[in-house]
């Protein structure tokens, strides 16, 4: 539950204008409530300033549709690695469902994300290559459902590196920089080494055989010569998206 809606409850207690009853009924599911095959963190958005994100790998619809039926209505829900299945299921039922197939996410809006006066600078998020944009995308949506003005600077990668260097007053603009990349796994170093902002890095599974599905350019970003970048897991675009909201506010 959000702080407002517990200092609502809290008030209208004082007033009276519910039973202490009716509050105790409200209130009821804290901190966490028991679904038998999950334990939906009601306080997440207490503790951590936003609601608890549904991972959907490996959840069947029904699960997943469970999941968001118990949420905290006034929230927005956020929900990544969602197949076309379980968005299927889930659009039957809610009807303001925003679907990004790329980045395999959903996104239920029950309240307006208006960025605050911490977070009017942008987070950019970069991409090496065309075939980088799942996880760029998923570190998009995350970003922005969380309150953040985002812009996007795809397929600027080491290979043509002209294509980075003419967009650098977007660059320099940035509050955040998310740069994802997969093969060798260079660019963040690069981005890096351009402004005096923190870089997050996410290495992908992208590239051939001597990638080992992302493990190469994981330890190039870990051993990345310029300082201020810090790197996240293979294919992470909602830890880098989360991550950069954290700093950006």
């Amino acid at each position: 539950m959000h702080k407002t809606k517990i200092r609502e409850i809290l008030s209208s207690v004082k007033n009276n204008q519910i039973s202490l009853d009716k509050a105790l009924k409200l209130l009821q599911n804290l901190p966490y409530e028991d679904l038998g095959f999950a334990n939906i963190d009601h306080h997440r958005a207490l503790r951590r300033g936003f609601p608890e994100v549904i991972f959907c790998q490996n959840k069947t619809p029904q699960q997943v549709l469970e999941i968001i039926r118990r949420m905290e209505p006034h929230h927005n829900i956020l929900a990544t690695r969602v197949s076309i299945e379980i968005y299927s299921a889930i659009a039957k039922e809610f009807k303001r469902v925003e679907y990004n197939e790329i980045a395999r996410t959903i996104v239920i809006k029950n309240s307006e994300s208006v960025p605050s006066k911490d977070t009017r600078q942008k987070i950019l998020i970069c991409s090496a290559g065309t075939s980088d944009m799942q996880v760029a995308e998923e570190a998009s949506v995350t970003a922005e459902v969380m309150g953040n003005p985002i812009d996007r600077l795809y397929d600027v990668g080491v290979a043509g590196i002209h294509r980075l260097l003419s967009q650098k007053d977007k660059i320099e603009k940035a509050n955040v920089l998310i740069v994802v990349a997969g093969m060798d796994g260079a660019l963040p170093t690069i981005v890096s080494g351009l402004v005096d902002k923190p870089v997050i890095a996410v290495p992908t599974s992208v590239g051939y055989g001597a990638s080992f599905e992302g493990v190469a350019p994981l330890l190039t970003m870990l051993n990345a010569c310029s300082p201020g970048v810090v790197v996240v897991n293979i294919d992470n675009g909602f830890g880098a998206g989360y991550f950069a909201s954290l700093i950006n506010k």
